[in-house]
């Protein structure tokens, strides 16, 4: 009871860690940045797969993945395991894309949900009665013939929708589908059998076919041998018909060689055309292969076409408590399976290991052996396809090289080559040749006290390995955070420089120059105040736009200096090609200001006659004369003189002080807008200031709650222990009484 009290305190912190670790963020190309991003998405991938899933629910059955290089024969294993074909195998590489999860049906609401995987859709299939070579008899998942995969979109005879193997490659050599008419719906009775048009043929054939139309039923052609495209229409959907015209005209021009599915809304007991659609191919969608009744759904929930699926199924053969997963190759060509295998391998409670005679040596698999070693995961390995004539001379060696590796307690099972595993390995392996390695799983999965130990050790070993991965991913996260700094600081360093110099060019009088100055010359002379005041503007406008250019020079040859910057770019994200219309935007407004400013205060002044002149001066003259004096220095001492003629000496003093203000106020915002952008490459890399602490606080919590949990589970070991001591010292007690009665 102490343990359980201690046990959801520490779910609590782990996903409060977990939380952590998913917003840590590496973006920065620094060194070891791609390694702290494999073992962020490694350890994620543990705690969401494995850790807390386990924790939350101790008696769950025990996941068992297989897992290996390429060719090792895992699909082969997974079958002869089970007694029957489940899992696809053959000489095509890679062969298992999609995982394939069996297990009892007792133990399918274990693994329908998110509990574990939860990144994965699930698909899957009811329970055969035929061994698997023929159409489903439940309505709704995923149709398996001889070869080549189809959905069903009908429900069974008993929910009246026919056996419906609708979609590109289905029932019996994948050239056409079967179908049968149901008292509620589904096909009219001679259906799609790939011959020629309304020939009722069980098997499928070379030529075309189409679905007719039942009551309530579904309506659609399916691809036979990939010829015509699938569509389809229910009693709730609108677009089957269309699609159906439209695909196969399309698909007869084009000859392609796969069908499509319609997926789109399907009313009830309508047939889905996916000719791929639940293996995330073309077709597919929202609802594909729905039974009438709602079960055995193909993708639950609908899914995306290119979503990830694992593929359920169930076999009353496997012991309840025992789930095998048959994982894609773990050196497969292809990155996204390589990445799907090691996912799967981090949700084991076992993971079995196969290698070959021919590749046991090999570096990809010694490298997750050895990382399984580090995580103390329960491991078993498997030595497939082993001639007779070499058998004891490649175990030994074999053998040698797990004791090498400090392996040399990991069980290990060696399976003869034999004519059932070659050629593609599409047979199954007598049970003798599995027996050995099905009876340890079994004996862990049925015995509570094996069973809990596995998951135990397993779980306590990635907790433990948090203790030295943590910091380290702290540490990465540590040198991004210090990257980041960095190279902000050179932007804002560069843009200070800015600031500066345009700060002294206008106390200098450095706008006054050019145009500006000469209309200045003529204002003395009746020259126009709009005139001026659009010099000063424009000159204005120069000055931070020089500036500008200058600190993003500066700025981008410090972050070309820098081997953090190098997939950042400073200008292309900031759109710095537009500073120069951002700025006169900006200089334009401050012009708007100060005229406002300067009306504001000419007509103070033209009401108290403060002035010579007042009564006679223009707001723009006002301005323009304000404008010279804040932006000319001592190119225009005889600004502010004038301005005081005409608006006095007090309001004059005044008018220049607001309008020093406003033009600060102006030249900060506009150089701050353009810092902020050349900035905002890092801000978007969206690396957190304290994610380092973060996460140190956050192990630490974990480590604490373990090691009360350790502490709790000691003392009950110790409770449970004294009674027997009591017992032995009431014997002896017992015995020294006796002896002293017969003495």
């Amino acid at each position: 009871m102490a343990t359980l009290d201690v046990r959801p305190r520490l779910i609590d912190a782990l996903s409060v860690l977990r939380n952590r670790v998913d917003a840590a963020r590496f973006p920065l190309p620094l060194r070891g940045a791609a390694r702290a991003r494999r073992n962020r998405a490694e350890l994620l991938a543990q705690l969401d797969d494995y850790v807390i899933p386990r924790l939350r629910s101790p008696q769950a059955p025990l996941l068992a993945v297989i897992g290996g290089s390429t060719g090792a024969g895992k699909s082969t294993l997974v079958n002869s395991l089970v007694g029957r074909r489940v899992s696809e195998a053959g000489v095509l590489r890679p062969t298992t894309r999609t995982p394939v999860l069996v297990c009892h049906p007792d133990d399918l609401h274990w693994f329908a949900g998110p509990r574990v995987l939860p990144q994965l859709a699930r698909v899957w299939v009811p329970e055969q009665d035929d061994g698997g070579e023929g159409e489903y008899a439940a309505g709704g998942g995923l149709g398996r013939g001889d070869y080549g995969v189809g959905v069903h979109g009908v429900g069974g005879p008993a929910a009246g929708g026919g056996r419906a193997v609708v979609g590109g490659q289905g029932a019996r050599m994948a050239h056409g589908a079967c179908a049968e008419r149901g008292p509620h719906g589904g096909h009219e009775g001679h259906g799609v059998h790939g011959g020629e048009r309304g020939h009722r043929e069980s098997d499928g054939g070379h030529g075309l076919g189409a679905c007719q139309e039942g009551p309530g039923g579904a309506h659609g052609v399916v691809g036979a041998h990939g010829v015509r495209a699938a569509g389809c229409e229910a009693s709730g959907a609108s677009e089957g018909s269309q699609v159906y015209r439209e695909r196969e005209r399309e698909r007869e021009a084009e000859g392609a060689a796969e069908g499509y599915g319609c997926g789109s809304a399907l009313g009830g007991g309508g047939a889905a055309g996916a000719g791929y659609g639940a293996y995330g191919g073309v077709g597919g969608g929202s609802g594909v292969g729905l039974g009438r009744d709602g079960s055995a759904a193909a993708v639950g929930g609908g899914a995306d076409a290119g979503m990830l699926t694992v593929r359920i199924e169930t076999d009353p053969a496997l012991p309840s408590g025992l789930a095998l997963l048959d994982a894609p190759d773990i050196d497969s060509l292809v990155a996204r399976n390589r990445e799907l295998a090691a996912e799967l391998i981090c949700a084991a409670d076992v993971w079995v290991l196969v290698t070959t005679a021919a590749r046991y040596a090999d570096a990809v698999p010694w490298h997750l052996l050895r990382t399984a070693k580090e995580y103390d995961v329960t491991l078993v390995t498997v030595l497939d396809r082993v001639p007779h004539q070499i058998a004891t001379d490649i175990s030994g060696r074999y053998a040698e090289l797990l004791q090498r590796a400090g392996l040399g307690h990991v069980p290990r099972f060696t399976i003869p080559e034999l004519p059932e595993s070659a050629g593609g390995g599409s047979g199954l392996l007598p049970a003798t040749a599995v027996a050995a390695l099905r009876g340890w799983l079994e004996r862990h999965a049925q015995d509570p006290v094996a069973r809990a130990a596995a998951a135990e050790r397993t779980a306590a070993g990635v907790i433990a390995s948090l203790r030295s991965r943590l910091p380290a991913l702290a540490g990465a996260a540590a040198a991004q955070h210090a990257a980041a700094l960095r190279l902000a600081g050179r932007v804002e360093e560069a843009y200070e420089r800015a600031a500066e110099r345009v700060r002294q060019e206008v106390a200098a009088g450095e706008v006054l120059s050019g145009d500006a100055r000469a209309h200045w010359r003529d204002h003395g002379l009746d020259g126009r105040s709009d005139e001026l005041l659009d010099a000063l503007t424009d000159g204005l406008t120069s000055l931070l736009t020089c500036a500008v250019d200058e600190a993003d020079e500066r700025a981008a040859d410090a972050w070309r200096r820098d081997p953090a910057a190098a997939e950042v770019s400073l200008t292309a994200a900031a759109g710095a090609s537009g500073a120069g219309g951002r700025l006169g935007v900006i200089v334009r407004r401050w012009r708007r200001c100060l005229e406002e400013l300067a009306e504001e205060e000419t007509r103070e002044a033209r009401a108290g006659q403060a002035g010579e002149r007042a009564g006679s001066v223009e707001p723009e003259e006002s301005a323009a004369l304000l404008a010279t004096a804040l932006l000319g220095g001592r190119r225009a001492r005889t600004a502010g003189e004038n301005l005081a003629d005409l608006l006095g000496a007090q309001t004059a003093l005044r008018l220049c002080e607001r309008g020093g203000r406003l033009l600060a106020i102006y030249l900060e915002r506009a150089l701050d807008g353009e810092r902020e952008r050349r900035l905002a490459p890092l801000d978007q890399l969206t690396v957190p200031l304290d994610q380092q602490a973060e996460l140190i606080a956050a192990l630490s919590v974990v480590q604490k709650e373990k090691q009360k949990e350790k502490e709790m589970e000691k003392q009950e070991g110790m409770e449970k222990e004294r009674p027997r001591e009591q017992r032995q010292a009431e014997e002896r007690a017992r015995a020294m009484e006796k002896e002293e009665v017969s003495g």
